[in-house]
């Protein structure tokens, strides 16, 4: 694995989120009372940006279909998207965000 730094743990509070480009990857990041958990940032279903959204619990609302994405997972819990998003191992590192995007 190999982590680098995407966003200090400062700029999500808990219960919010944040889209990050990195490289030629969109990365949503979220801060779910503390733990943070990376997914896939462009809904699989026509690429609405997910950060965008509303983040209601733990699923993120694509603002263009209401696609629905369990932030945890990457599991896609409502349609019209059919396709998981892509799911990122998180570590923290003080208080920086490491993400092992491959």
């Amino acid at each position: 694995m190999s982590f680098i730094e995407i966003a200090k743990t400062e700029e999500i509070p808990a219960g919010q989120m944040k889209g990050i480009k990195k490289d030629d990857k969109n990365i949503l990041i979220a801060n779910m009372a503390g733990k943070f958990y990376a997914i896939g940032g462009k809904c699989t279903h026509a690429g609405g940006d997910l950060a965008k959204g509303k983040l209601d619990g733990s699923i993120v609302t694509c603002p263009r279909h209401g696609s629905k994405f369990d932030v945890t997972t990457g599991k896609a819990a409502g349609g019209p998207a059919k396709q998981n998003e892509p799911s990122y191992a998180v570590k923290l590192q003080g208080n920086s965000i490491m993400v092992d995007i491959p």
